[in-house]
């Protein structure tokens, strides 16, 4: 295992040497252990309470995959589409995806534990009761037209991401540090910001949301 730190938020997470993997092709009806997933594709996969250990996956497909209960633990992720992907209910804890696509898909009851997404893609995603048990760092992802409902991050790092557009509603992210992201057409009650972290140049944008918000009337004088 190794350690990174994004901001304030140090995570433990997987340091996998390809060579001590072994190839892997085909989805078997068991768990998946210590594999090399490279290229293969998995797409429109029906998994239930299954889970995936120890493997680096790069390149894959596995969009419109349903997964259903199960974890994703120990695992580094490349270059993979999980786009329109619904996983419901799963824990995924000291992972690390890089370069991956999850736009349109669903994270229902999901379980985040030192978990890193640097440059991923989560246009339109959903996220529902999605909670942090431990760390989580968004670096460089952009979230364009997604939603978050009802999701429990404190503490989480959104650094140097996209929120334009992103909707969120009910959500708890007191502490989450988003400096450095874009908030311009963030949509959300000011609520849900309670508590975050954020550098001086992105006061203007918190104006502008604190203005809309409350339906003050701006108009220049004369």
């Amino acid at each position: 295992m190794r350690t990174t730190t994004v901001g304030d938020v140090t995570l433990l997470l997987p340091d996998l040497d390809p060579e001590d993997l072994e190839q892997v092709t085909y989805l078997s009806d068991g768990d998946v252990r210590d594999g090399l997933v490279d290229g293969v594709s998995w797409r429109g996969e029906q998994l239930a309470e299954r889970s995936v250990r120890g493997c680096r996956i790069t390149g894959a497909d596995l969009s419109e995959v349903s997964w259903e209960a199960g974890a994703l633990y120990g695992c580094e992720v490349v270059r993979t589409d999980l786009s329109g992907a619904t996983l419901t209910g799963i824990s995924i804890e000291r992972c690390a995806f890089t370069g991956s696509r999850f736009t349109g898909t669903r994270l229902v009851d999901v379980r985040l534990k030192d978990v890193l997404f640097d440059n991923c893609r989560f246009d339109y995603a959903t996220l529902n009761r999605v909670s942090a048990a431990g760390s989580v760092a968004f670096t460089d992802c952009t979230f364009g037209h997604g939603r978050w409902s009802s999701c429990r991050l404190p503490g989480v790092a959104l650094r140097s991401c996209d929120l334009g557009h992103l909707e969120l509603e009910s959500c708890r992210l007191d502490g989450a540090d988003l400096r450095g992201s874009r908030l311009h057409d963030l949509r959300t009650p000011l609520d849900n910001l309670k508590g975050v972290v954020l550098g001086e140049d992105q006061i203007p944008d918190l104006a502008r949301l604190t203005v809309e918000a409350l339906n003050i009337i701006v108009r220049a004088e004369g």
